[in-house]
């Protein structure tokens, strides 16, 4: 366990932009689908049990979350996407408010992209791959809850990610995740620490 990120403290929540901190530090973003499992990766990133909030109802992020790691480094947690139950203005609102994080946020270092295992590359999932591309943005995808397909079938999925990443031309690296397991945190920690700069 990389010893930083047991230093994550929450700081503030942001729903507008003139609510976010300076733009002078390293931020890399969390985002995934409302029930793909981002709170729970960044809780197991950090060995703490309620850092990011978990809850059974997907969809309670509501707002960018940002954890600071030390004095120049946030994780920051974005709202899930494509909750159903979410209501069109809201949805609307959250989509202003990213798209103008993305695209003026000179701090923001790279998109660590949270799916299920089960259900890659979902329609949302694609949008936000092609958002990072837009916006020269590195992305990272994490396939979260592999303990629930057997080791083989759960690498061929993220093979089969990789390789459909690679034809589409994204510049994304891929990786297997599994809280309850706390497996795969170690290459987490490496793919952070670079756009941290922390090798």
């Amino acid at each position: 366990m990389n010893q930083l990120y047991r230093n994550a403290k929450f700081v503030i929540s942001v729903m507008s932009m003139v609510q976010l901190p300076p733009n002078s530090r390293y931020e890399v973003v969390f985002a995934g689908c409302s029930n793909a499992g981002k709170s729970s990766v960044i809780n197991t990133l950090a060995d703490q049990n309620k850092l990011a909030k978990v809850s059974k109802t997907p969809g309670r992020t509501q707002s960018l979350n940002f954890f600071q790691i030390d004095e120049s480094r946030y994780i920051v947690d974005l709202p899930g996407y494509g909750y159903s139950s979410v209501s069109g203005k809201t949805k609307a609102k959250w989509e202003k408010l990213l798209d103008l994080y993305f695209s003026e946020r000179e701090c923001l270092q790279g998109v660590v992209l949270v799916m299920d295992v089960r259900h890659p590359l979902k329609k949302y999932d694609i949008q936000m791959l092609e958002w990072c591309s837009h916006n020269n943005l590195p992305s990272h995808v994490v396939l979260t809850k592999c303990d629930k397909l057997k080791r083989g079938p759960a690498k061929d999925v993220a093979l089969k990610v990789d390789r459909w990443l690679k034809e589409k031309e994204f510049s994304t690296t891929v990786q297997l995740f599994s809280s309850l397991k706390r497996g795969g945190v170690d290459e987490l920690h490496t793919a952070l620490n670079k756009w941290f700069d922390l090798n």
